[in-house]
């Protein structure tokens, strides 16, 4: 099972702080951008989502398991 944190935006999508993952479980960053838009399809028109992995963004070539923090970053906007 692997759980990912959910901030801002991800997780109005999400509705929730913290979704799980329990088959099919990604490798890396990429394979978990396309699992979330095929589990939640409003995350294809965010313009971009970062990904964290162990508090460090990763870019999408980053493997991942069970064992790290993971966490969507939605894009920040400022003014």
């Amino acid at each position: 099972m692997m759980k990912i944190r959910c901030f801002g935006i991800a997780k109005d999508i999400t509705s929730q702080a913290f979704i799980t993952i329990d088959e099919q479980l990604p490798s890396n960053v990429e394979g978990l951008k396309l699992w979330l838009e095929k589990n939640y399809p409003q995350f294809k028109s965010l313009n971009k989502c970062m990904i964290a992995v162990n508090q460090e963004y990763a870019d999408d070539n980053t493997p991942i398991s069970t064992s790290d923090e993971i966490a969507i970053i939605p894009p920040v906007s400022g003014g």
